[in-house]
């Protein structure tokens, strides 16, 4: 097939939605397709049709850059000359390029699908509206009506989002497809830094942003009874960097905080003891299972707005949303039963091979397959 990916950033690493877009490129690649990307850009590749970036006002755009983020002006010659040289057009993101892609695709009779990954409460958290119902499912029904129920196939990254799609009159038959998490994430011996020895090491990867939630975390290793063996490590970066710096120094160990490439994040992984994920809105959080895939035993927030909840083997994995004194208590029992928890690792690292990229490449040329002959 010849596969054609529209999304706003596609050239960095350095947000989940971008990462996940270049695993899959390059899974399909390996499978023997052709894929093509709209983005923006200056990268003179050949597969790559470059889009200029949309300015956007001084306080917006640090924001928006501060996610990993940029997004993309259309431009209607690019667009038709790489949606009319391919056999399908995967949408990651409902914004200006993908609607004026979507309505190439209908004029040209071109096969198209679209992926979720933009959760309404990554949004709303920004600006402090995270718990209104009301505000994320006008969102939820802006998405649906102004681009995804112009579609047939959705790739829908957990089953959470997808039941979330559904209850919000989603029409759409909906795919249930890991994001998928590369064969260099698997069980390691523990090997740690020299800059760990002698540390119980708790890492969690993710946006500094308010629906990550690493202020419950922080203060969580400030109420452990172990706090002054603990050293966090808080792999990422954004807009809340400044605060959870100041946070951070009531610990004995001050976190650790900086973006980690995948080589050294692998590292940080082999070194780490214990993994938190106290998000309180996530579509699947792929960070997670590449923690638990290379044998960390994860402690995540059982959160209504979550679907990393549904990796947790036994209830010790889990505490309840917002409350750090519950999340120290977990974080306690772990560093208690050091046995249970190497069974545990063990254990947990067996549960990701389900979750593993090739299998998920098959689901999704499944879906193209689909959309194609449905389309013809």
């Amino acid at each position: 097939m010849k596969i054609l990916i529209v999304i706003d950033q596609f050239d960095n690493s350095n947000n989940g939605t971008t990462i996940s877009a270049r695993r899959f490129a390059k899974g399909l690649q390996d499978a023997g397709h052709e894929v093509y990307v709209v983005s923006t850009g200056d990268k003179k590749d050949e597969y790559k049709f470059n889009l200029k970036e949309l300015p956007l006002p001084p306080g917006i755009s640090h924001i928006i850059k501060s996610q990993g983020m940029s997004f993309a002006i259309p431009n209607t010659e690019i667009l038709e000359k790489a949606i009319s040289s391919v056999d399908i057009v995967h949408f990651y993101m409902p914004f200006f390029i993908s609607k004026a892609g979507l309505k190439i695709c209908e004029k040209l009779n071109i096969p198209h699908t679209a992926a979720f990954h933009v959760q309404p409460e990554n949004i709303t958290y920004s600006i402090g509206l995270g718990t209104n119902t009301r505000v994320n499912d006008m969102i939820y029904t802006h998405y649906r009506d102004s681009f995804f129920n112009r579609f047939t196939h959705i790739h829908c990254p957990s089953e959470f989002i997808a039941n979330e799609l559904k209850n919000h009159g989603y029409t759409a038959k909906l795919h249930v497809i890991s994001n998928g998490v590369d064969n260099e994430f698997k069980f390691y011996k523990k090997e740690k830094l020299p800059e760990f020895e002698g540390k119980f090491v708790i890492s969690m990867i993710g946006r500094y942003s308010n629906e990550k939630r690493q202020d419950v975390l922080i203060d969580a290793i400030a109420k452990s009874k172990y706090s002054d063996k603990i050293q966090l490590v808080l792999a990422g970066k954004g807009p809340k960097e400044a605060k959870y710096k100041k946070l951070g120094e009531k610990l004995p160990n001050p976190p650790i905080m900086k973006f980690y490439d995948k080589d050294n994040l692998l590292k940080l992984l082999k070194s780490t003891d214990l993994y938190v994920h106290s998000a309180d809105a996530e579509i699947e959080a792929i960070s997670c299972i590449e923690a638990f895939a290379c044998g960390n035993v994860p402690v995540i927030a059982n959160s209504p707005n979550s679907a990393t909840k549904q990796f947790a083997l036994v209830n010790e994995s889990l505490f309840e949303a917002g409350n750090s004194n519950d999340l120290a208590n977990k974080i306690d029992f772990w560093l208690d039963n050091e046995d249970y928890r190497k069974e545990m690792e063990i254990k947990y690292s067996k549960s990701a091979e389900k979750y593993r990229l090739e299998n998920s490449i098959k689901k999704i040329e499944e879906m193209f397959e689909d959309a194609i002959r449905e389309c013809k």
